[in-house]
């Protein structure tokens, strides 16, 4: 779980690069135990559950001020809405402030004691 936590964190596009480039070389003394990336891959899954609670568990309540932001989270080219087939049926277009996108908008509410929560 902390290896996927950090891969998002990183600069990296892919996870295949981040787990062979950085995890196994600088922190192959931090874990060691560490699984091939195809072992790896097959266990992501499993983990999936534990970080929803451990997401649920920092995240606050509303306590008064907040600060809201939204950001766009784009599934595909707009050229290519029609045939996309992935999220055909959760994902729509939407609109932000520089143009438009085929996905998803997170809505990020910030409260005033610093702690998130997330609407999708």
């Amino acid at each position: 779980m902390t290896i996927l936590v950090s891969f998002h964190r990183q600069q990296y596009r892919n996870f295949k690069a981040y787990c062979c480039q950085h995890v196994c070389v600088y922190w192959r003394s931090a874990f060691p135990g560490l699984v091939s990336y195809q072992r790896f891959v097959e266990w992501m899954p499993s983990a999936l559950l534990p970080l929803c609670v451990y997401l649920k568990h920092c995240f606050g309540s509303c306590s008064g001020i907040s600060f809201i932001d939204s950001s766009s989270i784009k599934v595909c080219h707009n050229r290519r809405i029609r045939r996309h087939k992935v999220f055909h049926d959760l994902a729509a277009r939407g609109k932000t402030s520089v143009d438009w996108f085929f996905g998803f908008k997170l809505h990020l509410v910030i409260n005033d004691r610093g702690k998130t929560t997330v609407n999708l």
